[in-house]
């Protein structure tokens, strides 16, 4: 079962599931090129390091989630990019808060909220951005 496979507005459980997990990976895969380009003096500090990155990952995917799924139901337009890129901008905000930035949280919030606008037209109009090519 897929993220898209579930209509938006709809079962945010599973949804907000699914990001969390998704983003719960690209935290551990970051953290793992994280520790080796800043190699850390102790161990304490490299599980440190890996569980605040790792969490914070997960969080902005869980916020993420969530905030598009309840945006779709509260605006009364499932199919509308703007719920995701209101989701963007809420894990952005949060980001922002993590790291005591209001500078960081404001671009954050305009990036992840760009991309996943995006994304989202990007699946409705039938994109192809990763694939083979067109021969």
């Amino acid at each position: 079962m897929g993220y898209w496979d579930v209509p938006d507005g709809t079962d945010c459980v599973q949804k907000t599931w699914f990001t969390t997990k998704l983003a719960t990976a690209l935290g551990l895969v970051g953290s793992a090129y994280h520790l080796v380009a800043y190699q850390p003096e102790t161990a304490l500090e490299a599980v440190q390091r890996v569980g605040s990155n790792t969490v914070t990952m997960a969080a902005m995917g869980a916020i993420f989630g969530l905030t598009t799924c309840l945006a779709a139901q509260a605006r009364d337009a499932p199919d509308e990019p703007v719920n995701y890129f209101i989701g963007g901008c809420a894990s952005g905000i949060f980001l922002g808060a993590r790291t005591h930035s209001p500078i960081t949280g404001t671009s954050a919030c305009l990036l992840l909220g760009t991309l996943g606008f995006f994304s989202k037209v990007a699946k409705q109009e039938g994109w192809i951005i990763l694939g083979p090519p067109k021969l």
